[in-house]
């Protein structure tokens, strides 16, 4: 993970800056949960537990951003438009990378070292390139890590003695989602 934070610091120096690199990044904590789950490093969680609790962590975050966002309608720094606080890349770079640390870290530091390194880097990256200011990355970073925190804390207590089973149906335009708890 530290080695593909590298490679996208070295794309960004190399290029202008769109926010084709934030876009990405800012989903490597999260997916890099799935990574290393399905790579068989040592978890804190079974798999439909893990889907849940990120899935819903990855919702809580999202949604809070998106709400106030449109509520605030703040002016970005490069005055593109009113959605700049808060720092939705920063919110979700942040949730991804405290549900690898509750997921990875007592496996090893390093894995939570890389995903706030990689959160750190995204929140870094959207001020310095005129995306937002730094109350709207440190806001992101902190609804990021509450929803993330709330979210893990309410699982712990839905699932505490029973093993949640999840199955997906797919049909036309739709995605069904059963969990029987």
């Amino acid at each position: 993970m530290i080695a593909l934070l590298g490679i996208g610091i070295h794309a960004h120096a190399q290029q202008q800056h769109s926010d084709a690199l934030d876009d990405v990044m800012e989903y490597v904590p999260h997916a890099a949960v799935y990574l290393l789950k399905a790579c068989g490093v040592d978890s804190g969680d079974d798999w439909p537990t893990l889907a849940l609790t990120t899935a819903a962590a990855w919702v809580a975050s999202a949604g809070t951003a998106f709400v106030l966002k449109r509520c605030i309608s703040e002016s970005r720094p490069d005055g593109s438009d009113k959605r700049a606080f808060p720092s939705g890349h920063t919110t979700m770079a942040f949730s991804g990378a405290l549900m690898l640390h509750k997921e990875f870290g007592k496996t090893s530091p390093w894995i939570s070292v890389a995903g706030y390194g990689i959160a750190t880097f995204v929140g870094i990256d959207r001020v310095l390139h005129d995306r937002h200011y730094w109350h709207d990355v440190v806001a992101g970073a902190a609804i990021g890590t509450a929803a993330t925190e709330l979210t893990w804390w309410l699982s712990r207590k839905v699932f505490k003695s029973k093993n949640p089973q999840v199955s997906i149906g797919f049909g036309g335009n739709t995605v069904d989602v059963a969990v029987n708890l």
